[in-house]
């Protein structure tokens, strides 16, 4: 699932956003498009044409998913949701209730995933009065859609690992040149015997334990919402947290993240290390450096494979902490 801060890192995306509400314009120019982003939960307004209506919209606003037309759109027929009317008998229960008071009374709803299927967001257009959506319009609006899609795949591949679809080394460089000064720390971990998995078992296997690291990554991370998922390269995973933490606070999330990796279908001959740097807020935070000190913890976490070991490298806290998987 892309992400808000992922979306700021991308190269012309609020010239090209701006660029498709305003081919959408001279397509409808009587409607209010919106280009929104969305979450599991969440629908965020990213882009907006000229409001000339009475609906109480503006960019960067976030909506519970829930409370949107948007979460009836078919994403996975890749279809438009078009009400001409909303009041036009279409059943909708709760959502009459909702429309009215936001003052929509048409709505076109086209989505916007990328090429592996996952969803991205809508282009939506609104009208506080009854619309007429022709055929033709739709299918040009659609055009538009499919060409920023090609867009938003091209940027997601810069940022983002092949085999496992987390983040990599490419977007922990960049979201660090602006998001280190809060303070944080990084989580280095690698998997004990992995080679030994690829002898016994193939690489098709040494790819599928990759994906499902990956896996039970993503789950943490969600889990934390100040957390990012990183593949730096073979069995090598980073987990940033970008909010300041204790000692005790560390020694918990370490605790969790190891015993997410516990549960394995298979008995593969694995175990995971985590060593846990951090940076301070405010700080001048050189990010090699901070992932040499994370290195550092983790071989001694490696060393060491007794209980959780405490201590401080260059004033900036590093935990150190081992733990069998399976």
């Amino acid at each position: 699932m892309v992400t808000f801060r992922e979306l700021e890192m991308y190269k012309n995306f609020d010239e090209l956003a701006e660029d498709v509400i305003d081919l959408a314009k001279e397509i409808l120019p009587d409607q209010l498009f919106c280009l929104s982003s969305i979450s599991d939960t969440q629908q965020m307004i990213l882009k907006l044409s000229q409001n000339d209506t009475a609906i109480p919209v503006e960019e960067g606003m976030v909506i519970n998913l829930e409370d949107s037309l948007c979460s009836r759109v078919d994403f996975k027929n890749k279809q438009p949701l078009v009400y001409e009317d909303v009041k036009d008998g279409h059943a909708l229960g709760a959502f009459e209730e909702k429309l009215e008071a936001a003052n929509v009374r048409s709505y076109l709803g086209l989505p916007i995933s990328f090429v592996n299927g996952e969803r991205f967001g809508t282009l939506c257009a609104v009208n506080d009065e009854k619309s007429q959506f022709d055929a033709k319009s739709i299918t040009l609006l659609q055009r538009i859609v499919r060409m920023f899609t090609y867009y938003l795949d091209l940027e997601r591949f810069a940022y983002r690992d092949s085999l496992t679809d987390l983040y990599n080394r490419h977007f922990l460089t960049r979201f660090f040149e602006g998001n280190s000064k809060a303070g944080g720390a990084v989580f280095l971990l690698d998997l004990d015997g992995f080679k030994k998995v690829n002898d016994l078992y193939g690489h098709d296997t040494g790819d599928v334990v990759l994906k499902e690291v990956a896996s039970k990554l993503q789950r943490f991370t969600a889990d934390h919402p100040d957390a990012l998922a990183i593949r730096l390269g073979g069995d090598e995973f980073l987990v940033c947290f970008t909010e300041p933490a204790n000692a005790a606070e560390l020694s918990e999330r370490a605790d969790g993240l190891l015993d997410s990796l516990s549960d394995w279908e298979a008995d593969y001959p694995l175990s995971a290390s985590i060593g846990i740097a951090q940076y301070v807020a405010g700080g001048d935070c050189n990010l090699k450096e901070l992932l040499q000190q994370a290195d550092q913890a983790l071989y001694q976490s490696k060393k060491s494979r007794e209980e959780p070991l405490y201590f401080l490298l260059s004033s900036k806290l590093s935990v150190l902490r081992s733990g069998d998987i399976g």
